[in-house]
């Protein structure tokens, strides 16, 4: 796909650039919100170097440690870089430092693959939670789902305490592509047994579904993310719409209304809460948590909190961002502060929500201890 190069002209005009009426260059007569549009250096700087520094002066606030101690419901082991026991030893001090007391690792492992994990994190297991994987080969094999059901139940006796991340974004959950007729997507027949399951052994299920809905938008100018996310775009490809992907998340919450479901990154419905709301108010067995969801709470921090608030006992704290300290620490920043205009991952600034304790109690560490299983091995 050929890349465009994208100008930006004085900074005056560079909020045009982004919007409906811009092109991609402003004519050098043109009037911008009033001020007249002249040419000058700033008009060979690309879009993707434009890097203001603001002259705005603010609180910056630094936290070292979290308010309450913090149940991290979302990071990986392979993100993490955990691969020997001297790494799970260096995430725990760091947990340590920072004040998390526990963290929820997704191993992306079923069978032999889950006891490695197992063995890995058993030095500290009053630190980490591990889930599991799903086998997805051979789907098209009559006794699928009986064998599916048999290694869940194989990695809930190594250890697993939960399911996921398993993810949708259009494609099936398998790893092959295969055909869209031949696709495993969360509300398929074949896994109502698993999910059946998980009720019964009171497995919580992680579900990546669909994506951030800019991912079905085109790339270019117009597109809300930054080009660190441009290799999400789903535009033009063989896969579910956006829509179509939460409605396989409706019907899955219908048929097992038993199965507790956390839907990471908001639901990927960040940048519409009240729609995640009404989803919310349907289905009492779904939860969500904010994982890699900072720049959606952190640009809208008024409805943000109300949000937070409103569904106090159904949203968990989550990262998604390996296991730096400083990661953490801007988590912190962003729950627990009254910062403004901060430094994000996105083109926009954050600014932060301030919670009461109580909620920050809650979304930190309590909806985590009464939701999770955290049933002894």
């Amino acid at each position: 796909m050929q890349r465009r190069a994208f100008v930006v002209t004085p900074l005056a005009a560079a909020v045009a650039v982004l919007s409906s009426d811009s092109q991609t260059k402003p004519p050098a007569q043109a009037t911008k919100f009033g001020v007249r549009v002249q040419p000058g250096p700033m008009d060979s700087i690309l879009l993707k170097d434009y890097a203001p520094e603001s002259s705005l002066v603010v609180q910056e606030t630094r936290i070292a440690r979290a308010r309450f101690p913090v149940i991290d419901v979302h990071a990986h082991s392979g993100q993490s870089h955990v691969s020997a026991p001297k790494d799970v030893d260096e995430w725990v001090r760091t947990m340590d430092e920072v004040g998390v007391e526990a963290t929820v690792v997704f191993t992306g492992a079923a069978a032999a693959g889950f006891d490695r994990q197992a063995e890995l994190f058993s030095r500290h297991p009053k630190r980490f939670q591990l889930y599991c994987s799903l086998d997805t080969t051979n789907l098209e094999d009559r006794d699928y789902s009986q064998r599916a059901v048999r290694d869940l139940e194989r990695c809930y006796r190594q250890g697993a305490r939960g399911v996921g991340e398993i993810t949708d974004k259009g494609s099936g959950i398998q790893q092959a592509a295969l055909p869209r007729d031949k696709r495993l997507h969360f509300d398929d027949p074949r896994l109502d047994a698993v999910w059946e399951k998980c009720a019964e052994l009171k497995l919580p299920v992680n579900v990546h579904i669909a994506d951030h809905p800019s991912c079905w938008k085109p790339l270019g100018p117009k597109q809300e993310r930054t080009p660190d996310f441009q290799h999400f775009n789903q535009y033009g490809k063989d896969v579910l719409p956006y829509e179509e992907l939460l409605a396989t998340r409706r019907r899955l919450l219908e048929k097992h209304p038993r199965t507790i479901f956390i839907a990471c990154h908001l639901g990927n419905q960040g940048n519409d809460l009240g729609a995640l709301s009404k989803e919310l108010d349907r289905h009492p067995n779904l939860y969500v948590d904010i994982s890699a969801r900072d720049y959606e709470i952190g640009r809208q921090p008024r409805a943000a909190a109300k949000f937070l608030a409103k569904y106090k006992e159904r949203v968990l704290f989550g990262t998604d961002m390996e296991r730096d300290p400083g990661m953490y620490r801007a988590w912190w920043r962003l729950l627990e502060t009254a910062d403004e205009f901060i430094p994000g991952r996105i083109w926009w600034r954050y600014y932060a929500l301030e919670l009461p304790p109580a909620l920050l109690e809650s979304i930190y560490r309590t909806n985590a201890r009464r939701i999770l299983n955290w049933t002894a091995r």
